[in-house]
């Protein structure tokens, strides 16, 4: 019975990804999306969105990374200051 618990889990594990390897079917001619959004000229949105969108998360990082800074400086002056008083 030992035997059986040890094995079920990555049985199950195995089984799973079976179904999913199982589920994908292969493409002859590529994605028929991808050609004809590439073939209308309208590829270039889809690609200034998502740069758009990059750099709208790399512009919140670093100003957050700039604020979290100066937040971290008060916070070791006013301990410098505490240190000092005391």
């Amino acid at each position: 019975m030992q035997l059986f618990s040890s094995v079920r889990y990555p049985l199950a594990a195995l089984l799973l990804f079976s179904q999913n390897l199982m589920a994908q079917q292969p493409v002859a001619d590529g994605v028929e999306m991808a050609d004809r959004m590439r073939a209308d000229g309208k590829i270039w949105v889809v690609v200034a969105v998502i740069a758009a969108i990059f750099a709208g998360i790399i512009v919140y990082l670093v100003r957050l990374d700039r604020q979290i800074g100066k937040l971290e400086k008060e916070v070791k002056e006013k301990q410098k200051t505490d240190s000092v008083r005391a």
